[in-house]
């Protein structure tokens, strides 16, 4: 059941901004020739695909299945007397290629297989469902197992990604999208779908489920071509020859095997397999935009719940320019999810990732590579020099945002009152010539979340004086300004920088979250001052740089709360 497009607060859609910190080696459609794109898209949205199968797996496979000898006719005669419950609609037979990879799932890969085997239990039904709807054999939905062993995620070296294996080209050619922001090939659904009209379209125009399946694998004009110089439709006979790669002429007795061995386990040695339970979610109608952590709070979920589940997203976020978009919650989280996605409130805060310095690692080489200063990276790691060895691991902070979910008829103000010194609440006077750019600068903040959190709608209107809130976290109060100063590098020489020359205090280089500005009025003293704010007047002066406690009406004071 569906929801209708929920009309959610512009903050949610702010992720890319703050973030912006044993199978087949052919795959659908894939010719001999065909070479394969770029992965640069992969490796700037930091994927973590899984490899298909590793090169000595797949070298050690070939080279058995060559020792073996000539392609042989398959028998059906051969197969040994099923189980009367157990019906297969793909055409099993046997030969010495077939035995092979029995043999190999029940010994040298038979760890691999149990994973397949126990994998599958979350994708079959749907599998099945669909392709008895389209009215192809159920059995054909093993083919998973062969390319991915059904592992959404998976990917191999010729950049094929999915349960089934796609390449971009063929991907696109059945409707899967594929671009910065998503990439349908791992959501398992869409991808299921898109397998099954190829594979009806194969089988249409070879009529011979063995090269259907062969064509999955190597592209239709491989087989049309081997079909028109050898004058056969037999995939046996064709396989006698060179013109199939060995990892295409594979993929037929491996499919026959796996299928044999999955509808019968325990007759093969597979005994107390522990299924994975069929894969179950809520749909909820989220703008384009939205992002995925304030989506994961509102369901008081877990961020990997929500990515495991909404697979195909390359990052964060529901991608933007859309009206509406389904993300997968999940089981009976919908209708909460639909109310505490209207009671969200994002903080900015800090998070961290772990450098391990190799050898040549410079401190000036690890700010470059992470955009930041030399006086963050030592405060962050409380280094008293920038001499690094290789090994050490170097905490690198980086800006994110978390969501605080309101209670029911909970005001901001409320909610922030009773948090004292933990309060993320920023209160920044504008001074005159500043922009709300300069603050997002400083603060290391989008422009667009100052403006949902203090309800600018025309930055022409903000004037000097006017008082901006800011939510940054104070968790990390040591290096959450250091960071906000962060995104300049030093040039030139190479120096050693000690942590010396870090503690010179000054007013863009304190803890941002416990600081306010206070306008001097007639009358004021830096003794009633001290007294209004509950610190000293030796500590106001040291945070203004006053040589004497004489103040003039209209001069702006720092006070840092204690």
């Amino acid at each position: 059941m569906n929801t209708p497009p929920l009309r959610l607060p512009f903050f949610l859609f702010l992720a890319s901004a703050l973030a912006l910190a044993g199978c087949s080696t052919m795959h659908p459609g894939k010719t001999d020739t065909a070479s394969s794109s770029s992965g640069s898209m992969e490796q700037t949205v930091r994927e973590h695909y899984v490899p298909v199968e590793t090169d000595e797996l797949l070298n050690e496979e070939l080279s058995g299945l060559e020792r073996i000898g000539d392609w042989e006719e398959g028998r059906p005669e051969t197969i040994k007397e099923a189980e009367p419950e157990v019906v297969f609609d793909f055409p099993v037979t046997m030969n010495k290629q077939v035995a092979f990879y029995l043999d190999t799932f029940q010994h040298r890969q038979k760890k691999y297989f149990k994973r397949w085997l126990a994998r599958s239990g979350r994708y079959l039904p749907y599998i099945h469902e669909q392709l008895s709807q389209a009215g192809l054999p159920k059995d054909l939905a093993y083919l998973a197992m062969i390319e991915s062993g059904f592992n959404p995620s998976a990917y191999s070296r010729a950049r094929a990604v999915g349960l089934w294996q796609f390449i971009k080209g063929t991907g696109r050619n059945y409707g899967l999208r594929i671009d910065r922001w998503v990439d349908e090939r791992r959501d398992p659904e869409k991808a299921t779908r898109a397998a099954i009209a190829y594979l009806g379209t194969l089988y249409e125009e070879f009529g011979d489920w063995y090269l259907a399946v062969a064509s999955y694998n190597a592209g239709e004009g491989k087989i049309r071509k081997g079909i028109k110089r050898y004058k056969t439709r037999n995939f046996w006979e064709l396989a006698r020859h060179r013109f199939l790669r060995l990892e295409t002429k594979r993929y037929v007795p491996k499919l026959i095997a796996a299928i044999l061995i999955a509808k019968e386990p325990e007759k093969y040695g597979f005994a107390d397999i522990q299924y994975h339970a069929p894969l179950e979610y809520d749909l909820v109608t989220v703008p384009g935009g939205t992002d995925l952590r304030a989506v994961a709070t509102a369901a008081g979920s877990k961020l990997q719940t929500l990515r495991e589940l909404n697979n195909e997203l390359r990052r964060h976020q529901i991608p933007p320019g859309r009206n509406s978009y389904q993300v997968k919650v999940p089981k009976g989280s919908q209708a909460m999810v639909a109310a505490n996605l209207q009671r969200l409130h994002p903080v900015v805060t800090t998070d961290w990732k772990t450098h391990i310095v190799r050898r040549g690692d410079t401190l000036r080489r690890i700010c470059s590579r992470y955009n930041l200063n030399t006086r963050t990276l030592l405060k962050a790691n409380n280094l008293k020099s920038s001499r690094l060895r290789p090994g050490q691991r170097i905490r690198i902070p980086y800006r994110t945002t978390r969501y605080v979910l309101l209670k029911e008829g909970e005001s901001l103000q409320a909610h922030y009152a009773q948090m004292g010194k933990n309060n993320p609440l920023i209160l920044h006077r504008l001074r005159k010539g500043e922009t709300l750019s300069k603050i997002a600068r400083q603060y290391h903040v989008p422009v667009a979340l100052i403006k949902q959190w203090n309800d600018i709608h025309d930055v022409r209107k903000i004037r000097a004086g006017q008082q901006i809130a800011l939510y940054v976290d104070g968790k990390n109060s040591g290096t959450r300004h250091a960071i906000a100063a962060s995104g300049t590098h030093q040039t030139g020489q190479q120096q050693v920088v000690t942590l010396s020359d870090t503690k010179k205090w000054a007013p863009g280089h304190d803890n941002a979250s416990q600081l306010t500005w206070y306008r001097v009025r007639h009358g004021d003293s830096l003794w009633t001052i001290a007294r209004k704010f509950q610190v000293s007047a030796h500590d106001i002066r040291r945070w203004n740089r006053l040589r004497s406690n004489l103040i003039h009406p209209g001069t702006k004071l720092i006070i840092r709360k204690v």
